[in-house]
């Protein structure tokens, strides 16, 4: 009996997709982003269960999963959680998302949060053990936070997973980032470079520092950022072997993983091609030496130099915000303005749905536009 006691403690219950027949992910059960339906799995006492969870939303059969699992611990396990500290859960917290081969980069980000904020605030202010943090806490520290609001946004998501987490292994018996108020954050109004301002970027690379090699390395870097689309990790750490003698970009997304297949303009290739870079044979715009985010902070420090020097403005004098994936907004909503099909703009950026591309850009759609225009133009003639 101790052993099957043992057993239905451990009982995990996983989420699954049943794709249908016409689904492109129907290669991977676990993929979360389709809407197929939902299913839940589970082994007990040597049998395998499987129930429908009556969705096609992953979150939602997540939690019925976690409901169902949650059932037959506290039957088999009634006693009270353990006594977790908060320095040990952070710990347990981040080796369980590195076990998960997230990039790099996320796990940094998530270090910088829990470990070198998170739990230093609660440490200063007298908390040591997990269950002591109650919601005034966490609004408390939330209110020391420096971040804009599409960052403070994707930081309190991240400390509501980590309560989840904490949840999920019975070190908290009620979560209190649940009581969070949600922050207010527009992710989809996007700005870009209209021609005169990107002809006003460019020529201020003339002006930018003292050797000619790194004017023409940031030269570069701007055309290809406005050509292709890319993000800038994906430029900063582009090999040379992906420009193909037709003058076209073949690569994998670092972000997505998704393949792109991307025609550059000849002058643009042939540009990138000739100009005075540094002794790498592998890297247009890197050494290859360190690591890759160290490369692309370096380069976002430089285009943000670059923008200080054009010196944009708004019509009404005001500064204009600039940032380096403005020229991945240029490409896009230049392309949908030229009546390319929003689909296939999604292909070239390299989105794993097409659902992203319309949660930007479904605004500069110029087929939608076009519609919308003859629409108003015959209420007109209506009245």
């Amino acid at each position: 009996m101790a052993g099957r006691a043992t057993i239905r403690r451990m009982l995990n219950v996983h989420v699954y997709n049943r794709h249908r027949p016409a689904c492109p992910h129907r290669a991977n059960r676990f993929w979360k982003k389709c809407d197929c339906p939902k299913w839940v799995t589970w082994h007990r006492d040597g049998k395998e269960y499987r129930i429908s969870a009556d969705t096609r939303e992953w979150k939602i059969a997540a939690d019925k999963a976690l409901k169902i699992e949650m059932q037959y611990r506290e039957s088999f396990d009634p006693k009270p959680p353990q006594a977790q500290t908060i320095n040990m859960a952070v710990r347990l917290f981040l080796a369980d998302r590195e076990a998960q081969h997230l990039r790099s980069s996320t796990i940094s980000k998530l270090t910088t949060i829990f470990e070198k904020q998170f739990l230093t605030w609660f440490t200063d202010n007298g908390l040591h053990l997990l269950r002591e943090i109650t919601l005034p806490h966490l609004q408390a520290w939330r209110s020391t936070w420096k971040d804009g609001p599409l960052a403070s946004k994707k930081k309190q998501e991240r400390v509501r997973g980590f309560f989840w987490f904490c949840y999920r292994n019975k070190w908290i018996t009620d979560n209190p980032a649940l009581g969070l108020s949600r922050i207010k954050a527009d992710a989809t109004t996007v700005d870009y470079f209209r021609p005169e301002e990107l002809r006003a970027i460019i020529q201020a690379t003339d002006s930018f520092g003292k050797i000619d090699s790194q004017r023409a390395r940031l030269k570069g870097m701007v055309y290809l950022l406005r050509w292709s689309g890319l993000a800038i990790r994906d430029a900063v750490t582009l090999e040379r072997s992906a420009l193909g003698d037709d003058d076209r970009l073949i690569l994998r997304r670092a972000k997505t993983g998704v393949a792109v297949a991307l025609p550059l303009q000849p002058q643009i290739a042939m540009y990138l091609r000739h100009m005075m870079t540094h002794s790498n044979e592998r890297f247009f715009f890197w050494t290859g030496k360190g690591l890759p985010k160290s490369a692309v902070a370096d380069w976002q420090r430089a285009l943000r130099r670059l923008f200080e020097i054009a010196d944009l403005k708004h019509a009404d004098g005001t500064p204009k915000r600039c940032h380096p994936h403005m020229f991945r907004h240029t490409f896009s909503i230049e392309m949908l303005l030229a009546g390319v099909p929003i689909e296939d703009v999604a292909r070239l950026l390299g989105h794993s749905s097409v659902r992203t591309t319309e949660k930007y850009y479904a605004s500069w759609v110029k087929a939608r536009a076009d519609r919308l225009e003859e629409s108003v133009k015959a209420a007109w003639v209506s009245r």
